[in-house]
């Protein structure tokens, strides 16, 4: 498990590559939430999304001259681009319904693809079978230390960045992202609250917290497509376990105003799971406090969903 230090040695690997996003008070959501509201807008990454972080601290550190990744798009997109930056070959496997931007950019950074089935561990089995065939290094898209650490710079720049909070909602897909963010908390901002969102078709954290061991989404489905993972892994459950304060599990419907609100009030596109963490906000849940932070973690939107927020 990556603690304090192993964050801020990512953070110094990462330096120049991933950029210290902001993190900025909306006031037009601050309204519609009845508290204050701020933004970490991972979506102004290179790549738009925060995957980068965990990506490149982790493929930096590798000897093998090739990577093989799985992923649902953005984590693909994060491996493409650093590989490209390292001078190493690079194998995305992704499921046949990955979002068909997510797709090209992959390709656009120099990596091959391989489409196979629909769930998580349809392409991590052919991940795996590749990288054992061809030797390549596999980049697992959450259950890796140096991974964690990576995404965990972000709750480091989260307390750099903001004197008081008293929470911080962090969309959950395998839970790489919220392990980091509230591991580099619980040591830098002990009192504040780290929450989970994830949609109701793939509540892997809420079911994995209550039942107090890893639960598989038989078939995990949402337009969130970065959040539907079948299950943590033994890493980020654990790291989970010890640092996350509760979860909120969302519904399509949700999912889907929170994107369109994030785009049409907050003047900010992101994909829906990067808009997710807006909809406890905007359902006033209580237990967030006066002054909350939301993770936005990617803006890799589809152009048809865009277009039907922006008619709707």
């Amino acid at each position: 498990m990556p603690a304090l230090k192993d964050i801020e040695s990512a953070a110094k690997r990462i330096a120049g590559v991933a950029s210290r996003t902001p993190l900025v008070e909306s006031p037009r959501l601050s309204r519609l939430a009845g508290r204050e509201v701020y933004l970490k807008l991972e979506c102004f990454q290179p790549i738009r999304v925060f995957k980068i972080r965990g990506a490149y601290n982790k493929i930096s550190r590798l000897r093998e001259r090739s990577v093989v990744a799985a992923s649902s798009g953005n984590h693909g997109i994060a491996v493409a681009y650093s590989s490209r930056l390292l001078g190493k070959k690079c194998t995305v496997v992704v499921p046949e319904t990955i979002v068909k931007e997510k797709a090209e950019t992959i390709i656009d950074y120099g990596a091959e693809l391989v489409r196979a089935g629909k769930l998580s561990g349809e392409r991590e089995a052919r991940a795996r079978e590749i990288a054992g065939r061809t030797g390549a290094a596999f980049v697992h898209p959450f259950n890796d230390p140096d991974v964690i650490a990576g995404q965990g710079t972000c709750g480091l720049e989260i307390s750099e960045q903001l004197d008081e909070f008293d929470s911080v909602l962090v969309p959950v897909g395998g839970g790489g992202l919220i392990s980091g963010i509230s591991i580099a908390l619980r040591a830098k901002r002990p009192k504040s609250k780290v929450f989970g969102v994830e949609p109701k078709g793939a509540a892997k954290l809420t079911g994995a917290l209550a039942a107090r061991k890893i639960v598989s989404v038989p078939s995990p489905a949402s337009m969130a497509d970065g959040l539907i993972p079948s299950a943590l892994g033994e890493l980020t459950f654990e790291a989970c376990s010890r640092n996350v304060d509760g979860t909120f599990a969302v519904s399509e419907d949700e999912i889907f105003s929170a994107t369109r609100v994030m785009v049409k009030e907050a003047r900010i596109v992101a994909e829906p799971s990067g808009a997710a963490p807006l909809a406890p906000l905007l359902s006033h849940a209580e237990s967030l406090g006066e002054r909350v932070v939301a993770v936005v973690s990617g803006g890799n939107i589809s152009l048809d969903l865009l277009k039907s927020i922006l008619a709707s």
